[in-house]
């Protein structure tokens, strides 16, 4: 995948109102090695749609839409003024060094509209971590509840619901158009800091192409325009005409008046996965990571005949339904029908170019897609399953607590991309290396794998000496290799040997002696006031074993 540079990824910020302190860039970076990276289109393009008859007709399309005036922006603050809302956040962030604890509460403000159904749509980071949501109309004094049904991090959109009939009283929807071509003017509509009141500002659309989404770290198609995006605006509707081009998400701090807004394939594709299994579904993956082929001699050595065009597999994840179709070496000519170029890029609207994985994502999960494949100078076409794929140290973490387990002082958690992002903004340099490079590069061998690491050592005379062997990954329970932190804690709690060995990291070892070590746990917790020595998903899980052994 196509990295952004660590710079342009600490001026990218969502915008959503702090009260008590500014906006910060959103937990989940990932800075990740050259990949292709994901974007988005409309899954049904095929070749024939780039002849010159289709791009005369988005020309005349475009001709048409130019035809708006200043019209449309006084017809969108008028749609505007019963739809968009005011959201009012109270968080508390999980503490990943003390996972038993919260960070304190905080309030946030930001923006929303209403879409078919009575429902509210928003960013995700607007209601991340959230423990209160209150929604607020234009012209009205009262905050009503509103209750979170479905949040998807990855693309930075939440709905909401409310219950209160009083609340929906003269309320309208706002429809979802289309992307908007290059140079159409849009009305930005939200509740931004500086003040109290509904605020709507102008500007045209100056770019759609891939950008890194903030919040989720991931790198999905929006659109680039030239209307202040200010912290409260997250959330609220870029408006064309009399539909919605987009919802605003976030800017890039250190330029003047650059924002981002989500574009309506994106929502879509949020929306239509949650109304057919009630849930968030995510965004499908092949699970590669892919080389340009840019290079004549690169393009010879592979055996790419003048014509043909493609990019290079370099990896492949082993959870995805790619990993036994696929081989290192092979070169991805089409996708669907659709010609890929040597930089990785397929063709989108009116010459145009986005990057092929927008078709990747597009699709729902479980559909298949036809790939043309170049091996050892043959070609292959092959049928590949896409789903959602997780990657093996999870990107962000949010609207859940973090899993941990405390054994003798020493406090067992899983590594994820949040719990690096303690070491402060820049956790890049100043998190533990070989931690660091293990998030960004290793791939999952199987599912539920997690990465589990010696994360602190609360000193007891019972692990004395062992402080310094904190941030060590652990290999083996009494010799058997752990699969994550649920089989760490089932091994560590059905011990039946007099003696427990953990096998760290650089061939590092801890040893306590078994029922010693049990004693100290308890002695330990109450010093520290730690009120359980395991997280509740592993209490639960354990409570679970405990019952069915009963049985």
């Amino acid at each position: 995948m196509l990295s952004c540079s660590i710079r342009t990824l600490r001026r990218l910020k969502c915008c959503c109102n702090k009260r008590w302190s500014s906006l910060f860039l959103a937990k989940g970076y990932c800075f990740s090695k050259p990949k292709v990276v994901p974007s988005f289109c409309n899954t049904d393009i095929k070749l024939s749609r780039f002849y010159v008859g289709e791009r005369q007709s988005s020309l005349r399309q475009w001709r048409r839409r130019s035809l708006y005036t200043v019209t449309d922006t006084y017809e969108a603050i008028e749609l505007a003024l019963d739809s968009v809302i005011k959201i009012f956040t109270v968080s508390s962030s999980p503490n990943y060094f003390l996972p038993w604890q919260n960070k304190s509460q905080r309030e946030t403000m930001g923006s929303g509209f209403v879409i078919p159904g009575k429902k509210i749509l928003t960013n995700a980071h607007v209601v991340a971590d959230h423990t209160f949501v209150l929604v607020r109309k234009h012209g009205s004094p009262t905050k009503y509840r509103a209750e979170v049904q479905a949040v998807g991090h990855e693309c930075d959109l939440a709905i909401l619901v409310v219950e209160s009939p009083e609340f929906w009283e003269g309320m309208n929807f706002l429809e979802l158009g289309d992307i908007p071509f290059l140079q159409e003017a849009v009305a930005v509509v939200g509740y931004p800091q500086g003040g109290d009141n509904i605020s709507v500002t102008k500007g045209v659309v100056s770019r759609v192409e891939p950008t890194q989404y903030v919040h989720g770290a991931t790198q999905l198609m929006a659109i680039q325009i030239d209307a202040a995006i200010n912290p409260g605006n997250s959330g609220g509707p870029a408006i064309m005409g009399n539909k919605v081009a987009g919802v605003a998400f976030q800017n890039l701090s250190g330029a003047e008046n650059i924002g981002y807004i989500i574009p309506v394939p994106v929502i879509k594709h949020f929306i239509a996965g949650i109304e057919e299994s009630g849930k968030y579904m995510g965004f499908c993956s092949m699970g590669l990571s892919c080389q340009p082929t840019e290079n004549v001699q690169l393009r010879n050595h592979f055996k790419m005949q003048p014509h043909m065009t493609g990019v290079l597999v370099s990896k492949i994840n082993p959870l995805s339904d790619a990993y036994g179709v696929l081989k290192k070496d092979d070169i991805i000519l089409e996708f669907d029908g659709v010609p890929i170029a040597n930089d990785g890029t397929v063709p989108f609207r009116n010459r145009e170019r986005i990057t092929f994985d927008h078709l990747v994502s597009m699709k729902k999960p479980n559909e298949t897609a036809l790939v043309k494949v170049l091996r050892n100078g043959q070609e292959h076409a092959f049928t590949i399953t896409l789903q959602p794929l997780q990657p093996l140290v999870p990107v962000h973490q949010f609207d859940k607590l973090p899993s941990y387990y405390i054994f003798a002082g020493l406090v067992f958690v899983p590594l994820t991309q949040p719990y690096l992002h303690e070491y402060g903004e820049d956790w890049y340099n100043t998190s533990p290396r070989r931690l660091c490079e293990r998030a960004l590069r290793e791939l999952p061998k199987r599912a539920g794998e997690q990465l589990v690491i010696l994360s602190q050592v609360l000193m007891d005379d019972i692990n004395a000496g062992y402080e310094r062997l904190a941030e060590l990954q652990v290999k083996k329970v009494n010799g058997i290799e752990i699969k994550n932190l649920k089989h760490l804690c089932q091994l560590v709690e059905n011990c039946s040997r007099e003696s427990l060995r953990i096998d760290l990291d650089d061939d590092r070892v801890v040893a306590l002696n078994y029922e010693s070590a049990r004693i100290a746990t308890s002695r330990i917790l109450e010093r520290h006031r730690i009120p359980s020595r395991m997280s509740i998903d592993l209490l639960s899980e354990q409570n679970s074993l405990l019952m069915d052994s009963a049985e």
